[in-house]
């Protein structure tokens, strides 16, 4: 049965879509056979794996709207081993259309149910907000990855972030739990990246991954081109870093 990590923060810009894409294709490089399911009306994860977001049929919102199937908006081997289910603009409206129906918050869930022994790694990317996709994306997880950016506000939100995943755990979900926190953007040159893993550290319970993701040119351009960083460019401190998360993460479940 698969494992489903939300990689979720409300705050914007701090390496989520960048970790679900880049995490799910290192899983998949290390023989795992992954979903990538994009809950941000962004659609960022979508194209960062090529996939042109704009001539889509089907996509998650119609999945959340129940007018297609989850095996008919599952876009299959992306990359080897990758599926992914896209999302584009029309995701914004899914909120309205939900409003008044029952049992809304476990819409993503129930379709997931029907896949999720075809997949070693579900990795859901949420949006940069605490609203009902987010929601829906926690009450299918198993667990939560936070990405926090390696800056001065780094924990800014992140008590608000939690909270949220303890109301879900407590209502809707209570299999939900922390997968754990991974530092992105660090800079080893700077004191200030130091102090801020150094304060995270001192000031949370939850699991802190030891693989730092550093801020790497590399990693930034790899988007543009619709590949992975393991496929762009492998040899790059970029991918080596997320190679080094895939294998933390393996063996953190397996223990």
């Amino acid at each position: 049965m698969g494992r489903i990590i939300a990689v979720a923060n409300q705050k914007g810009g701090v390496g989520k879509t960048t970790t679900s894409i880049n995490l799910s294709a290192a899983l998949a490089a290390k023989g795992k056979k992954v979903l990538v399911i994009d809950t941000d009306p962004q659609g960022n994860t979508t194209s960062g794996f090529g996939i042109d977001k704009n001539n889509l049929d089907e996509t998650i919102y119609e999945l959340i709207l129940e007018e297609c199937t989850i095996h008919d908006c599952t876009i299959a081997d992306v990359i080897p081993n990758v599926s992914v289910i896209p999302s584009n603009v029309n995701l914004a409206a899914a909120e309205i259309e939900l409003i008044g129906v029952d049992r809304k918050e476990f819409i993503l869930r129930n379709a997931v149910d029907f896949v999720v022994d075809k997949y070693d790694y579900i990795i859901i990317d949420c949006p940069p907000s605490l609203n009902m996709l987010t929601i829906n994306s926690m009450t299918t997880a198993n667990s939560v990855l936070v990405p926090i950016q390696c800056e001065y506000y780094a924990l800014e939100g992140l008590s608000q972030l939690i909270h949220t995943i303890n109301l879900v755990k407590e209502r809707l979900n209570p299999e939900l739990e922390m997968e754990g926190v991974i530092f992105t953007m660090y800079d080893s040159r700077t004191n200030l990246s130091t102090q801020v893993v150094e304060n995270v550290k001192n000031n949370l319970t939850q699991y802190i991954f030891h693989t730092l993701i550093p801020r790497n040119i590399r990693l930034a351009e790899a988007p543009s081109y619709g590949e992975p960083i393991t496929i762009y460019d492998p040899k790059s401190a970029g991918a080596e870093a997320y190679i080094d998360l895939a294998e933390e993460l393996i063996h953190k479940n397996e223990e």
